[in-house]
């Protein structure tokens, strides 16, 4: 098994060019390993391996393979304290993924009950039914940049050019439901346009670029006799990738509570200061910061923007046909896009700098969430996960907070608790930002210092400064 191990990881992944580049900085080739889970007979699948699986993974901490564990309520608290034993070493993996939770998804798309079971995740967080599926990821959505053509009434500020719908100049706005109206007017246009593009594309891999080998061994290609990019597949699936979702919740918690309701500042003050990126208005800037209810600290204000948020995305997206006689859903992962998204993006009303990241997946924005993990989790448990192909959640702890075995297991019984929310999946990075300072100064001493990125760990040495900088600044939990 160790053997394998190095082997999958000596496969370089193939390098970025262009705009994939600075899209991912890094990345490996996502190979992830699933251990544990449920059998198709829906019983506990956890067996010697899977224990086997775990000590690897502890004892080389090397890049790839990736790996998860998957839990469900059959799972065994032993498993789940063998898992958060290794968690805690530091190096972001295994990632942990709800197995009752994307079953449940996996049925809603119309998978039978035993290919939902022997499903899984086959790359960050996006799941499929293993061997019988073509869940192909689409493309990423950048949802704040959505909610900055809104407020320049569809001009991106940065080009100047008109680059969605004309929805109304901002400063007109009656109301916060006529400047959400106008936003939803705005999501509906731009996924719209990138439906019709991914189902082009979709159709030139049909027919230029066909996969022999990989429809060999996926079911029902030799069957239909058809392609595994031409709907030969038993399910054909299409993802559009959501990230932002803490950045965009806590704009329109700004623009709600303090223009609309408060009237702390008007819209025009605010969209100058934002223009300016808050040059000269650091007050304001520092006022929105401190006194506006944020998502991920379980405050019903925020929290319910982001089930309308989320509710949106996925009836914007979620049915809408492919070319292969599926359909689209809704995703909420971010991979490293939510970095480049950020330098594509002003300032936002939230306080955000311009060009700095937005929120990765369903993470808080950075350093919002300032009421500790459980408050983070309630947050998310509001939204209802099934609906998502797949939601990601980083968090990171001290180091000194795993240091005893009994604080192993209150790792565990959180993730469990999440997970009896309603959570999809959580990752962790155990590291303090002292040490990843450090690395920054002396990164030779720090070589094999591996962290959590989005749904891969990297080296950080590896990893460009926006990269580096992104998790640093991600809230560092002192306590459960």
């Amino acid at each position: 098994m160790s053997c394998f191990w190095i082997k999958v990881n000596n496969h370089p992944a193939p390098p970025k060019v262009g705009v994939t580049a600075k899209e991912s900085g890094t990345y490996n080739d996502f190979t992830n390993i699933n251990i544990g889970g449920i059998d198709r007979n829906g019983k506990n699948a956890v067996n010697e391996i899977s224990y086997i699986l775990l000590e690897i993974i502890e004892e080389l901490h090397i890049l790839q393979p990736g790996s998860s564990v998957h839990l469900s309520k059959e799972t065994p608290d032993e498993f789940v304290d063998a898992s958060s034993k290794v968690i805690r070493q530091g190096h972001g993996y295994p990632s942990i993924f709800n197995t009752d939770i994307y079953v449940k998804e996996l049925l809603r798309q119309g998978k039978s009950l035993e290919d939902a079971r022997e499903g899984g995740c086959s790359g960050c967080i996006e799941v499929g039914a293993f061997g019988k599926e073509a869940f192909i990821l689409t493309g990423y959505l950048n949802v704040p940049k959505i909610l900055e053509l809104t407020l320049n009434n569809g001009i991106d500020p940065l080009s100047g050019k008109l680059a969605g719908m004309k929805t109304g100049d901002p400063l007109k706005f009656k109301s916060f439901e006529e400047l959400y109206s106008a936003f939803l007017m705005q999501l509906n246009y731009i996924v719209n346009q990138k439906i019709k593009v991914s189902n082009y594309i979709d159709r030139m891999f049909a027919k230029y670029s066909p996969a022999p080998f990989l429809s060999v061994v996926i079911d029902d290609c030799i069957k239909k006799g058809k392609d595994y990019y031409n709907a030969g597949p038993r399910y054909n699936t299409n993802y559009i990738q959501c990230t932002g979702l803490g950045t965009v919740t806590d704009s329109l918690s700004v623009i709600k509570k303090h223009v609309f309701e408060d009237n702390t500042f008007s819209m025009e003050k605010l969209l100058d200061a934002v223009s300016e990126n808050f040059k000269g208005n650091e007050i304001m800037r520092q006022s929105i910061i401190n006194r506006t209810p944020f998502f991920g600290n379980d405050d019903d204000y925020a929290d319910e923007i982001a089930q309308r948020v989320y509710m949106d995305l996925f009836n914007t997206i979620d049915g809408k046909p492919n070319t292969k006689g599926g359909v689209f859903h809704l995703n909420m992962l971010s991979t490293t896009c939510h970095i480049y998204f950020g330098k594509v993006l002003g300032a936002t009303p939230n306080g955000r700098l311009a060009h700095k990241s937005i929120s990765d997946g369903t993470s808080p924005s950075h350093g919002c969430d300032t009421n500790g993990p459980s408050a983070v989790m309630r947050s998310l448990s509001k939204i209802d996960h099934s609906l998502s192909g797949g939601t990601l959640l980083n968090q990171r702890f001290l180091p000194s907070l795993l240091k005893r075995d009994k604080d192993v297991q209150k790792l565990g019984k959180l993730v469990r608790t999440y997970f009896n929310l309603g959570g999809h999946h959580i990752q962790f990075n155990i590291v303090d930002t002292a040490t990843l300072y450090a690395a920054q100064k002396n990164p030779e001493d720090y070589k094999d210092l591996l962290v959590r990125m989005a749904g891969y760990s990297d080296y950080f040495n590896d990893m460009n400064e926006d990269l580096q900088q992104e998790v640093i600044e991600r809230t560092e939990n002192e306590s459960f």
